[in-house]
């Protein structure tokens, strides 16, 4: 068979679902927020909703579906139609760590979602109640060992970044202080202002406010160098604890099987929008780091960084549920 002869029925083959994909979308789009409202995920799906909605000239909504350190909402996304009209706002530590922290997932991060892009980077705070006595780190550690098992550090839930860093700080300290999950890192956020907590290891959108504020006192930030949201606040290496701690991103997925036109599209908007000051600059605000990737690199993330993860979480000695 000639080039010409194959080549028009290829054409004809694809034809109606390039024209399908140019017509998308034509109906709402949801996008699912695995943890509660206030939080870093639902704050930068909000953001990203709102930017989609003007690219898409469709409304983008965001749909909060919290709960089990994300797995709630991660299932419902597994679950939905590959169609283009359900997104998900991940992070790190529900598609690389969770696998190492359950030993059964109601999802698969690997084969149950499309990557579209990594969107932010961050790394989270340490804060405190302010009526703690202690305003560096090594006076926290002196205040933790002189009071074992009796304070109390909050996470976003078992196996988010937040939890994984507490529990890399106790190894590093060698501190008994006892881990709290909630359903997201705003509601602990919530119980440390009001003083049913002593600490949190805080993704920065929900601590920012707070520290700026006079509510929480911040006492280090487990990023290599300063941020320049809270430049006054020392990096955990300048408090005199060495150890690495992970680092936090999040992106944006969708259900296995959405047309590869749909991802690229979705992908092209967010990276036109991440280049815009007022994107770079709310961002920065929030005291995250602007990404764009492509829909390849992001699963290559999620694949890569497992290993290390899971070395992380031994020398912490975190075991499976």
């Amino acid at each position: 068979m000639s080039a010409a002869k194959s080549f028009w029925p290829a054409v004809l083959l694809f034809a109606p679902l390039l024209a399908w994909a140019q017509a998308y979308p034509v109906k709402p789009v949801r996008i699912i927020a695995p943890f509660p409202p206030g939080g870093t995920t639902d704050t930068m799906c909000r953001i990203i909703a709102q930017r989609l909605t003007e690219t898409l000239g469709k409304q983008v909504v965001v749909e909060n579906r919290p709960g089990a350190a994300g797995q709630v909402g991660h299932e419902a996304a597994a679950r939905a139609a590959g169609d283009g009209y359900t997104l998900l706002l991940t992070s790190k530590g529900s598609v690389v760590t969770n696998r190492y922290l359950y030993k059964k997932l109601t999802y698969d991060p690997l084969n149950d979602f499309a990557g579209i892009t990594v969107v932010a980077s961050a790394a989270p705070v340490m804060v405190i109640h302010p009526s703690l006595p202690a305003r560096t780190v090594p006076q926290f550690v002196a205040l933790a060992k002189s009071r074992p098992g009796q304070l109390n550090f909050g996470s976003g839930g078992s196996g988010t970044t937040s939890h994984i860093i507490g529990e890399v700080f106790k190894a590093a300290t060698h501190v008994n202080i006892v881990h709290v999950p909630y359903k997201g890192g705003a509601l602990a956020i919530n119980d440390l202002i009001a003083g049913h907590i002593e600490l949190s290891f805080s993704d920065m959108v929900p601590a920012v406010p707070q520290i700026k504020s006079g509510r929480l006192r911040a006492l280090a930030i487990t990023t290599p160098e300063r941020s320049p949201t809270i430049p006054d606040v020392p990096t955990m290496a300048e408090a005199g604890v060495k150890e690495p701690f992970p680092q936090q991103w999040w992106g944006v997925m969708a259900p296995r099987g959405t047309p590869a036109a749909i991802i690229e599209r979705i992908n092209a908007d967010i990276g036109q929008r991440m280049k815009r000051s007022e994107i770079r600059d709310r961002f920065t605000d929030l005291g995250v780091f602007p990404v764009h990737t492509s829909p390849e690199r992001m699963m290559e993330m999620i694949r890569t960084e497992g290993p290390e993860m899971q070395k992380v979480l031994k020398l912490a000695g975190v075991e499976p549920e």
